[in-house]
């Protein structure tokens, strides 16, 4: 079952072809204009050009972020790898944008990577690092700084479940069907589900499908603890992962950052290190506009007015 795509919104809506590398209006720090959540939750996705291979789409302070390759499952080829290491990066320096969805166009949100095309530039010798001139999708080496919250349909497997599982919030459609595989293909996963889904589901939940090649289904994505939501169908599973975006994205961006980055250091160096760096995090949020008008806004009884200042 495909994503249902509604007419493009005439609300600050920008979309934007990475197929060929340019990031077009979604150039850092653009200004971008205020809507609604529940405009958010109304309208689906614009529909993609056909040859755009990642699309990023602009709603106020939301990006949509979209696989595009539904001829192919969506899989992920070099070209793609790094129009979607350009988008992430483009989002991340952006002070107008503060909350991304990851989806995919069509019936499936990825069935994984490109074999062909990547063992042919492989073969050429021409590989350089996909992400060179992005952040990593895969999230092995620097990560987003802002909030990631993938929404997910249909097949995902393999690179597309390692693309799935750096997301900061999960969001599944019913039909999802979940697959690390590789093993049964002669290769192995190489982007990331070593450490990540054995860090998130626990060593006999990650190698019970890992080493046997089964797949699993939305409800035991769940209960390993890698969904936080399940939505009946696909439309509705990016209905609510935007109405999430919206809802981050009416937080204090600052104290969003901080509270990733504590995350961060937390799993990626010691839980001893986080913990000396809370004060002084703190302290230095005390000292901003933001939580000044958070308090006012408080006192006064209505929605924060949050600037990132």
């Amino acid at each position: 079952m495909s994503v249902p795509m509604s007419r493009p919104s005439r609300r600050a809506v920008v979309m934007s072809s990475l197929g060929g590398g340019a990031l077009g209006l979604l150039a850092p720090g653009r200004p971008v204009e205020s809507v609604q959540a529940s405009e958010r939750r109304l309208d689906g996705p614009s529909p993609p050009p056909p040859d755009s291979k990642v699309t990023v789409e602009r709603r106020g302070e939301v990006c949509l972020i979209g696989l595009n390759r539904p001829h192919i499952h969506n899989r992920v080829d070099p070209e793609a790898f790094g129009a979607l290491a350009r988008a992430y990066a483009a989002y991340d320096a952006d002070d107008g944008l503060r909350a991304a969805v990851l989806f995919g166009h069509g019936e499936n949100f990825s069935r994984g990577i490109d074999v062909d095309a990547f063992t042919d530039v492989l073969r050429t010798g021409k590989a350089r690092a996909p992400d060179a001139d992005g952040i990593d999708p895969l999230g092995r080496r620097t990560p987003l700084s802002k909030p990631l919250v993938a929404v997910v349909h249909g097949d995902t497997w393999n690179m597309g479940h390692e693309l799935f599982l750096v997301a900061d919030i999960r969001v599944a459609s019913a039909d999802t069907r979940f697959a690390q595989d590789e093993n049964t293909h002669g290769r192995f996963p190489g982007g990331g589900s070593t450490v990540r889904f054995t860090r998130e589901a626990g060593w006999g939940n990650a190698m019970r499908y890992m080493l046997t090649g089964d797949h699993w289904g939305a409800e035991e994505a769940r209960r390993m603890g890698l969904v936080q939501e399940i939505a009946p169908d696909p439309r509705a599973a990016l209905d609510l992962g935007l109405d999430m975006a919206a809802r981050i994205a009416r937080c204090g961006p600052l104290g969003i950052k901080a509270t990733l980055a504590s995350a961060h250091v937390a799993v990626g160096q010691s839980e001893g290190t986080a913990f000396s760096n809370l004060a002084p995090q703190y302290r230095a949020l005390y000292g901003t506009e933001d939580f000044l008008e958070g308090r006012k806004a408080e006192a006064e009884g209505r929605t924060p007015i949050f600037r990132g200042r």
